[in-house]
């Protein structure tokens, strides 16, 4: 890592000459060997808070430390960005229910960020008028590191909420209250609380996942050597370059097979069976009507296609539109969040229900995670994720509830979904039933 230590100490001279006086960012591009890893270099790391951001299709790869800025607001970040700065975080799945500013909204202008475009590497430094402040932080960033060993499946108390009676229930009332035409849809979520002899590192199960969960964005928000908020998921909510954006209905679910043939059955039962093409639809309509007021013309994929994943295949389809002028990204943020897919449709109505009976606080699961500057955002949904606090791991999943529903196979998709990183962690088998 002796380059990027000059660069390092190319950018510190840079500053202590005041070269950088009249700018509000530096940049300089750094030759990493093939063998580096992002996530161990960001463990080692001793600033906070702490992201970590891998785009879906892996071209873009993004580690971010120590704020610069804070925004529980994140409208107010268009004031004080500059050209190619970004800021970075997220926001929880229902403001209402969070019980503090930074659970329900937090994003942050970081003062470093390594970040690798391609094969391209470059370490940024965000400025301000704190000259001391950036000195401290890049004297304070470590090149040397040790890799994260691999991490170990444990033998774990593993506790559901709500448990299997309690979700039959809850399914019951919510069919129940689709009958009553109350609400066309809702999406109930279960909590898995993983308790582990030996306390895990949120990097850790990072970097395992990312490893075998393909076709993923990666994200990791930590503000503590002890706590963090990681995710490996495939659902995009929103992606703008200028006037362009592109978003998608991801709903619809049925497992993988180790074998081919049985693989290929499953998918072209799920390409095809009438329940999971509507729930789609369903999310699709909430999406273009979202969109309506803030776009020229929006584009939608007429079939559902296929995004398969380690555990589950879903349906995917993708939606294209033209922004209005002067349209900026957290407006697609606050328009968006929650989709049909995380929440139901009518919205408020679903989140109403969800709220009620729910016997958790979902937290920033099924929120949004991702940054946006002036020119570009990019926003990932929150599932697929873990809060890791030492030794304690709570996962998330959810099911898209409407007629022809089951509790019994909604149930079944659950464990599916939380199995993309319980069996990175725990020796728990998948196909076990902890009613």
């Amino acid at each position: 890592m002796s380059d990027l230590h000059q660069v390092i100490l190319s950018l510190i001279e840079r500053v202590e000459n005041g070269q950088a006086a009249d700018g509000n960012r530096l940049s300089k591009s750094v030759t990493i060997p093939n063998d580096f890893c992002s996530i161990d270099w960001l463990e080692a790391q001793p600033l906070f808070p702490k992201f970590y951001w891998q785009s879906r299709d892996g071209r873009e790869e993004v580690v971010a430390l120590e704020q610069l800025h804070a925004f529980t607001d994140p409208s107010a970040a268009y004031t004080i960005l500059g050209d190619n700065q970004r800021v970075w975080g997220g926001k929880a799945f229902d403001n209402e229910q969070s019980k503090t500013q930074r659970q329900s909204c937090y994003f942050f202008l970081p003062i470093v960020e390594l970040i690798r475009q391609d094969d391209n590497w470059s370490l940024n430094i965000n400025l301000s008028s704190d000259v001391q402040r950036t000195l401290q932080v890049l004297h304070h960033l470590k090149t040397q590191y040790s890799p994260i060993p691999p991490l170990q499946p444990q033998v774990g108390n593993i506790h559901y909420s709500p448990q299997f009676n309690e979700w039959q229930h809850i399914v019951n009332k919510a069919l129940s209250a689709i009958d009553n035409d109350q609400f066309e849809k809702v999406v109930l979520a279960r909590k898995t609380n993983v308790e582990l002899p030996a306390p895990i590192r949120a990097t850790h199960l990072l970097k395992a996942s990312r490893a075998i969960n393909h076709n993923s964005f990666h994200f990791l928000l930590s503000f503590s050597e002890h706590h963090g908020f990681m995710g490996s998921t495939p659902e995009r909510l929103y992606s703008r370059i200028g006037e362009s954006l592109a978003t998608e209905a991801v709903a619809g679910t049925i497992g993988r097979s180790d074998d081919a043939q049985e693989d290929a059955r499953l998918s072209q039962w799920l390409l095809s069976d009438d329940k999971n093409l509507r729930e789609n639809q369903i999310v699709v309509d909430d999406i273009v009507q979202c969109l309506a007021p803030y776009t020229s013309n929006i584009d939608v994929q007429p079939d559902a296609a296929l995004i398969q994943l380690r555990k589950v295949q879903h349906l995917i389809r993708p939606i294209h539109a033209n922004l209005s002028s002067n349209v900026k990204g957290v407006q697609l943020l606050s328009a968006l969040q929650p989709t049909a897919a995380m929440a139901g449709l009518p919205r408020d109505d679903a989140i109403q229900f969800i709220r009620t009976n729910e016997p958790f606080t979902r937290g920033w699961y099924s929120g949004s995670v991702g940054y946006f500057g002036h020119d570009k955002a990019e926003f990932c949904v929150a599932i697929r994720s873990a809060l890791i606090n030492d030794n304690t791991v709570k996962l998330y999943a959810g099911a898209g509830i409407v007629p022809g529903s089951e509790a019994q196979y909604e149930w079944q998709e659950l464990n599916r979904k939380t199995a993309t990183l319980l069996s990175l962690i725990s020796d728990h088998n998948d196909n076990e039933e902890l009613a």
